[in-house]
């Protein structure tokens, strides 16, 4: 399972490594049908202060539209400091654009492939970590904070999304990479009232092991997966706190569904038994379009011609009662 783990990251690498310049010029493209967009881990932010849709993802790169169906990008919007622990020319991965308290962030996970903090086993590790950018436009550009770190230096830190809790406090909720620890766990750790930072240490919320629906076959022995990927926080519209995720059941990418027993990010989180999502999409987020109706962004995950191919796609949800019920895809 690791070799294979390791060759399908350098399958996603290979693919991916050309949208992730910084300093090459995209070539900016309008009037681009969403199906026809390469993208990994599609994030919406529909923003009413400029009534635009806003997509980021991995690649560092965004896309805006006006109706969800025509898209101008990519746009370059990321600024990071070359003199950080990013280095010149970071990959970027799962790029998040959240609005809070007037200003927008831009929430990431940057690798600086030059540095190696950790070998496990046949897993070489690269220096990578969730961390925050900011703005005072949805456009951007993003600019980095006062903090040059927001999580521990010697862990490989992915995914990381943004909640504010029960407490009235700010949260960064991600992904410690099992590429170190064996066995992925989702984690928080409370940030800055600004942002520009974190406070304290982070704290265990699950592990990949804990999953009843994802699957992996180690020298004949069937168990859970050990990747944690892609969370994203909602509220039902009975006040129950539910965290989407995504894993694999074998070598299927898979989304699914946790909730919070006590309705704070301290859980117990209890896994739905089932995936909510069709085999091969994942790493979905849900947001409300300008004309009020709730949707789920994911990509689609597979195989064509020895390439792994992904795009963004739109689907319809309903969490106005106690769970999350995904439906049919949206076209607009």
């Amino acid at each position: 399972m690791i070799k294979k783990a390791l060759l399908l990251v350098a399958l996603i690498s290979a693919n991916l490594i050309p949208g992730f310049s910084q300093n090459r010029a995209p070539v900016l493209r309008q009037d681009v049908p969403l199906d026809s967009i390469r993208l990994s881990d599609p994030f919406i932010l529909a923003d009413r202060n400029t009534s635009t849709y806003y997509m980021t993802g991995t690649g560092g790169m965004m896309w805006k539209s006006k109706d969800l169906k025509a898209w101008t990008g990519p746009l370059v919007v990321a600024k990071t400091d070359p003199e950080s622990w990013m280095g010149k020319n970071p990959m970027i991965w799962a790029a998040e654009l959240h609005q809070y308290k007037g200003k927008y962030y831009y929430f990431a996970t940057f690798t600086n492939r030059d540095v190696k903090i950790d070998t496990v086993g046949e897993n070489v590790i690269e220096r990578r970590a969730s961390h925050v950018l900011v703005s005072d436009k949805a456009e951007g550009p993003y600019v980095p904070m006062k903090d040059p770190m927001y999580l521990p230096a010697d862990k490989p830190t992915l995914d990381g999304t943004f909640w504010v809790d029960k407490d009235g406090k700010p949260y960064m909720i991600y992904c410690y990479e099992w590429l170190q620890n064996l066995n992925g766990t989702m984690e928080k750790i409370e940030l800055k009232p600004d942002l520009s930072g974190s406070v304290g240490e982070g704290k265990l919320l699950f592990r990949a092991s804990d999953s009843p629906w994802s699957r992996e076959n180690v020298n004949g022995k069937v168990g859970p997966n050990k990747v944690t990927d892609g969370p994203f926080l909602f509220n039902t519209g009975t006040g129950r706190l539910g965290m989407i995720w995504t894993s694999w059941i074998y070598d299927v990418y898979t989304q699914g569904v946790a909730y919070s027993k006590s309705g704070t990010l301290d859980g117990p989180w209890m896994q739905e038994p089932d995936p909510i999502t069709p085999p091969n999409y994942g790493h979905g987020m849900l947001f409300r379009t300008l004309n009020g109706k709730w949707l789920m962004s994911v990509h689609s995950h597979k195989k064509s011609n020895g390439r792994t191919v992904r795009n963004p796609h739109l689907l319809e949800v309903n969490f106005s009662g106690d769970k999350l019920i995904v439906g049919k895809p949206y076209l607009p």
